[in-house]
Parts: structure tokens; sequence; C-alpha cells
């Protein structure tokens, strides 16, 4: 999309406000809304804002930033439209005065990595999977976790009661340019599920920011509060944010598909297993972000807890779905939809090109429900686990050779910082578990 394609559908559209959206290192969507009168000059990159206001990004005295929009990310807004007045909105880049891009801004960095991997003769495709939970709101407005259904995996009306509310997010989505492939109830009472055609790397992480903002605003027009916190309910599934992932060549091949190799895998397939499962302990912290994501990294509730791969095992954290030829890819079943997906897209395809690179072997393939094994077992079957806190998945991200270069200096620095501090507030505080248990006794 150009320049004039946009000023046009302004015009025909009668687009009123236009919001320049990025997001922070933690994944916070951010924007500045701008009136009629300022869209040309947002779209030529010269709104500026202020750095030092966005977590993560710089200090006071370098603040001065400019949003560079990529127009091929201009949408209208279908549940702003009133009157025949719309709104729109287009993601940015985060750039310097000077010109140039600014390392800490995750969307930037994920390019630099999808360079990296060019260079080495490979573009990326990523589809995910966002779950997400529909609760009521109190008679104040704030989310509880009740919900309005009691049912299952795939069940339908009237038992799902949050059907009405899915189907006008799937609409919504179409109006946007998204591609819908699915959608259901998920395993928990109040768990939903849509997904969406898959992309190139970097319209997919796009694709997931715009995906949760549309989720969240659509839900609240039914009342309804959608939250895609891990584990918001003890007890029951929690949320996952599965990352199908793969590498074409150049030529638009599938580098993973050999029709002739073992499970019609190619060797940068397995190298590329090789590398996640080498990884995985050290890119946690950035796809399973917070506190409460390892709540659900926990056994017997579907989530991966051990760093094996398989064909068809559920319990590994790599499954390999069963499309071969085009579709051919592997399915990462650890990530949360509360990760940066800029920032989690960057640590697995590194990870993955760090396997290639490397020539990295692939363990055997586990396909016994690794749930069911003993210790002894899974130790000597050579079965890690992922870390059980964020405080051992921020060690194990401090500790890992590639983080760095995945994430760059900056946002690896600044991203370990807050987690620190997440950590430490959550460290210290006394919960409700704690006083439950021992207030009374003590």
């Amino acid at each position: 999309m150009t320049r004039d394609e946009i000023m046009k559908i302004i015009k025909e559209k009668n687009v009123n406000f236009f919001r320049l959206q990025f997001v922070d290192i933690f994944g916070a969507m951010k924007n500045i809304a701008m009136p009629l009168s300022q869209i040309e000059k947002a779209l030529d990159g010269k709104i500026m804002f202020d750095g030092s206001s966005i977590e993560g990004f710089v200090r006071i005295n370098e603040s001065d930033m400019y949003l560079k929009p990529d127009y091929d990310t201009f949408v209208l807004l279908p549940w702003r439209e009133k009157d025949g007045s719309n709104a729109a909105r287009v993601i940015c880049d985060v750039y310097k005065p000077d010109g140039t891009p600014f390392i800490g801004c995750p969307r930037n960095n994920l390019k630099r990595v999808l360079a990296e991997a060019k260079a080495m003769g490979y573009t990326m495709n990523v589809g995910t999977e966002c779950e997400f939970f529909l609760f009521r709101r109190d008679e104040e407005g704030l989310a509880t976790t009740i919900t309005d259904d009691v049912t299952g995996y795939f069940d339908v009306e009237p038992d799902d009661a949050g059907i009405d509310c899915r189907r006008k997010i799937i609409q919504t989505l179409e109006a946007m340019g998204f591609e819908i492939e699915a959608s259901h109830h998920e395993v928990a009472e109040g768990q939903h599920e849509i997904n969406f055609k898959y992309a190139d790397a970097l319209t997919a992480a796009d694709n997931t920011v715009t995906f949760k903002w549309v989720v969240r605003s659509i839900a609240a027009e039914f009342g309804l509060h959608a939250t895609f916190m891990p584990k918001p309910v003890f007890g029951i599934n929690g949320s996952g944010m599965h990352t199908n992932q793969s590498l074409f060549n150049l030529d638009g091949t599938n580098a993973f598909f050999d029709e002739k190799g073992p499970l019609q895998l190619s060797e940068v397939a397995y190298k590329y297993i090789a590398g996640i499962m080498k990884n995985a302990k050290g890119f946690c912290a950035v796809t399973n972000p917070l506190v409460n994501s390892y709540k659900r990294l926990v056994a017997g509730y579907e989530a991966p807890v051990y760093v094996a791969w398989s064909a068809s095992n559920r319990s590994a954290l790599v499954r390999i779905p069963a499309s071969r030829g085009m579709g051919t890819r592997t399915e990462v079943r650890c990530p949360d939809p509360t990760c940066n997906p800029y920032l989690a897209f960057a640590m697995m395809l590194n990870s993955g090109l760090d396997g290639i690179k490397n020539n990295l072997p692939v363990p055997d393939a586990v396909n016994a429900d690794i749930f069911e094994m003993t210790a002894g077992e899974k130790k000597e079957a050579g079965i890690a686990s992922l870390p059980a806190n964020l405080y051992e998945a921020i060690q194990e991200l401090k500790a890992n050779p590639i983080a760095k270069d995945a994430l760059g200096p900056h946002i690896f620095e600044k991203y370990i910082e807050g987690k620190e501090k997440e950590w430490d507030a959550f460290r210290t505080a006394v919960t409700d578990w704690e006083l439950d248990n021992y207030l009374s006794r003590y």
C-alpha cells in the first residue's frame, strides 16, 4: 500500500481519527491518536513522542522519538465506525531523531533478526493460536473470573454463551483482512480459540497484537472481559499461544520438507528442532513472561513442561503437525499469549538458526506420554524440564549465549531489569493463600 492509496481511502471512507500504534518491550500496545488535520504529517513519519515515558525505552535526557508508519499495516477499525465517520490505524517502527531505527523497538529488532535469517537463505512463516477467556464484569465494570458457560472442548450453543461475542470478533477480524481458519470453544469453561492464517513472521507478530486488541475491544461491547492471562483460574486448563513456525527457502519452497527424509522432514528441520530444544529453557522468560505463566506450565493440564519433541505427542514441547509439503512446520507449544510476539519470534528463530549454524543433532523423538513417565525414565531419556518459575527463567535467559544477540543489548538489558522487578514484587507480596493458610494457625 502506498501513501497516496491511504489518503484516497481516508477521503472515501471519511476517516476522522487515525491511530499510530507501536509496542513497548513487554508487548503492551501503545498508540497516539491523531485528528484528520495531522494525518499527512503522521504518514510522513513526522510525529514525535516522549520515549522516556515508555517502559524500557530510553532515559529522559534522550527521549525524543519518531513514529515511522508501515503503510502495509493501515486498516480501518470496523467497531469505531459511527454515523458514516471512521477511524483507522497503522503500525509504526520507532526511530531516533537522526533517522536511524531505535534498537529498543521490538519490531525493529525482529526485522534485524529476520534480515540475518535471510542472509542465510531463509524466510520465516509463523501461525499463532491464541487462547483466551471470556469473563463477566461485576456491577462496577471490573473483571471477575465468572463465566457464562459450563461447556468444554468444541461444544456449541446454547451451552456456549460466548458464541455471539466470538462471532462478532471473527466478523471484525475478517473486515480487517484476517483470514480466519477456525474457531471453537476450548477445554476450560469460558475459554475460546480463534485461528487465523499464518503469515511471514513480521506480519504474524503484527496480526497477533492486533488480534488481542480486537478480542478485548469486542468483548467489552458485550459487557465481558477478555483475558489472555495464562492461568486465571486454578484447577482448569490455562491459555497458551502455540506457535507454528517454518523456514522457507528464498525460492519459495519449504525448507522443512523433504519427501524422502525421515517423517518427510529435511535436515534443516531437524537442526531447527535441535536448536529450539537446546535454547528452550533460555527463551522461556520471553515466551512465558509473567509470574502467572508458570502456573500454566505444570503437568496435567496439556501445557508442555518437558523439553522433548514428537510427531504426535502433545505432552512434548515441540510437535510436528501432520501436514506436509508447503504446510510442513514445527509447533512450539510453550509460549503463552502474554508474550511480546516480536521478541518471542526473534528468540525462537535465533534458537532454530543456532541449530542450523552449529549442525546440532536432534535428540530422539519421545512418543510416550511424558506426564506418565517416572523421574528415572525421564532422566534416562534425557528429558529436561522447563523453568519452574519466572526467577528460574530469568536466570536461564541471562545464561543463554544467544539471547543478547536475539534481543539486542538494549532490549536484553531492559527486559531482564523489568522482569527482575516483577519477580521481586511477587516474591515480597503477601498473598491470599498465605493469609488463608497461616493467619489463623500461627
